[in-house]
């Protein structure tokens, strides 16, 4: 697994790919206590950052402005934050 300061720069398919990794570790129950701890600490983060992504992407669709027929005429930039 990567670092947690790396989380920030995975893409959504990426974090999403390694999310799914770790809810299909947990779900097996294999886990040591620790690492079980570890890993739903890391798959919070990873869901975090979905969300923000996700959460970006919508922001961004709705700026898309439209002409009186409802046609796209042009985007209103996303600032994050």
């Amino acid at each position: 697994m990567a670092e947690d300061s790396t989380i920030e720069t995975l893409s959504f398919e990426d974090a999403l790919k390694e999310l799914e990794t770790i809810v299909g570790r947990l779900e097996t129950g294999t886990a040591p206590l620790q690492e079980a701890i570890d890993l739903y600490a890391r798959g919070d983060l990873l869901r975090r950052q979905c969300d923000a992504r996700l959460n970006a992407a919508q922001a961004r669709i709705e700026a898309i402005r439209t002409d009186a027929d409802g046609r796209a005429t042009g985007t209103t930039p996303f600032a994050a934050g």
